[in-house]
């Protein structure tokens, strides 16, 4: 190694973040390895544990490394490690699971309760210059591809496990809420897949410019129109926000003749209004996912969704096979995840990165933040 010093960019408190220096991993396991993190993307639940110190059951108690979107070089190895070389440069899959519970076994280790997943507290994240993880967990990246390009298959392979979910085929129609990383990653990945018309909805213009020109990943884009404020300003029932929502579904499927509507629809916002709309707007007998997470608790439209026999699925994380379909869809060319991003900063310029991403601005989609320079 070309340094002892492991600088890091730890999270001490809610909105108490300050570069640091923690001990060199040191290689424990054999199966273990360190690399050198090269890239880091900066993702939302990054942001979250910044400003409110939690997520659902994962709260934080004592500091923790941020980052999770991360690739790197490999810089040693563990005395069993067979599919790694030091120099390899490598993307790095964020959560190590148990390997023995019945998630695991089945494939599910998304599921498994003793992840061990980076930046979740209490562990720590990918944002030092050292950071050691499991051999199986880091995927060599061929030549061409960038080691940018490698912390971007991170959410590439979160939109891989989102179309997994929703068993997204060739031939299908697919209507995809949200035109933000994940979302346009999405219509991506149902593009690669063949899927027959892919449509993007949001009501940022310039999103929706880069669904239709730049990545060129939907067929189609729409921007919904919202409810008018009442003219005494009074709030809008549940049953009048239900009932717009279904209108604007049949306007989505008049406007792009999707006739009795999409075989898979899938959230990425969070929105209550998308996320009814959304459940309005799926054929009958498809699929619904929800991947999007905003409020914790919405009014769902669980009457339609019955009678209509729709399946819903929740998707989180990865499963087997994911992260290195996500490489392979990176390296060919298929995903162009380098598109999305919008600012780049050294690694001492972390704080500013967070900052960008937490005002946010249609003039930001993925933010990178260096490695730690030698």
């Amino acid at each position: 190694m070309t340094s002892t010093t492991n600088p890091s960019f730890i999270l001490r408190a809610v909105k108490d973040v300050v570069l640091g220096d923690i001990p060199k991993p040191q290689i424990e396991g054999a199966h273990d390895v360190i690399v050198k993190v090269g890239q880091t993307g900066i993702c939302g639940s990054d942001v979250h544990y910044w400003q409110r110190g939690r997520i659902g059951d994962f709260v934080l108690n004592s500091p923790i490394v941020l980052g999770h979107e991360s690739s790197g070089t490999v810089v040693e190895i563990g005395a069993a490690v067979k599919n790694l070389r030091v120099g390899d440069k490598v993307a790095i899959e964020p959560g190590v699971p148990c390997r023995h519970c019945e998630y695991c076994r089945s494939g599910s280790y998304n599921l498994c309760p003793d992840t061990v997943f980076a930046a979740t507290p209490p562990h720590n994240g990918t944002l030092s210059r050292f950071y050691k993880t499991a051999s199986d967990y880091c995927y060599p990246l061929p030549e061409h591809m960038t080691l940018e390009d490698g912390a971007l298959c991170e959410p590439v392979a979160v939109a891989v496990q989102i179309c997994k979910v929703g068993n997204v085929k060739a031939g299908q129609k697919v209507v995809v809420f949200g035109c933000g990383p994940i979302g346009l990653l999405v219509q991506s990945v149902a593009k690669a897949y063949g899927a027959k018309v892919v449509i993007g909805i949001d009501i940022s213009q310039s999103r929706l410019e880069l669904a239709s020109s730049v990545l060129k990943c939907a067929d189609g884009v729409f921007s919904p129109p919202s409810l008018p404020k009442k003219p005494d300003g009074t709030a809008y029932s549940i049953d009048e926000e239900s009932e717009h929502s279904a209108k604007v579904a049949q306007i989505i499927k008049d406007n792009f003749m999707l006739g009795e509507g999409p075989e898979v629809v899938i959230d990425a916002t969070g929105a209550q209004s998308c996320i009814q709309t959304g459940v309005n707007l799926t054929k009958k007998g498809g699929t619904y996912v929800q991947a999007g997470m905003g409020r914790e608790n919405v009014v769902f439209p669980i009457t339609t969704a019955c009678i209509r026999d729709l399946t819903i699925r929740g998707s989180i994380r990865y499963t087997a096979g994911v992260y290195p379909q996500a490489v392979d869809l990176v390296a060919s060319g298929k995903i162009q995840p380098q598109k999305l991003v919008t600012h780049r900063f050294r690694f001492e310029e972390a704080e500013q990165a967070f900052e960008t991403v937490r005002r946010g601005g249609e003039d930001v989609l993925k933010v990178m933040i260096e490695g730690v320079r030698d």
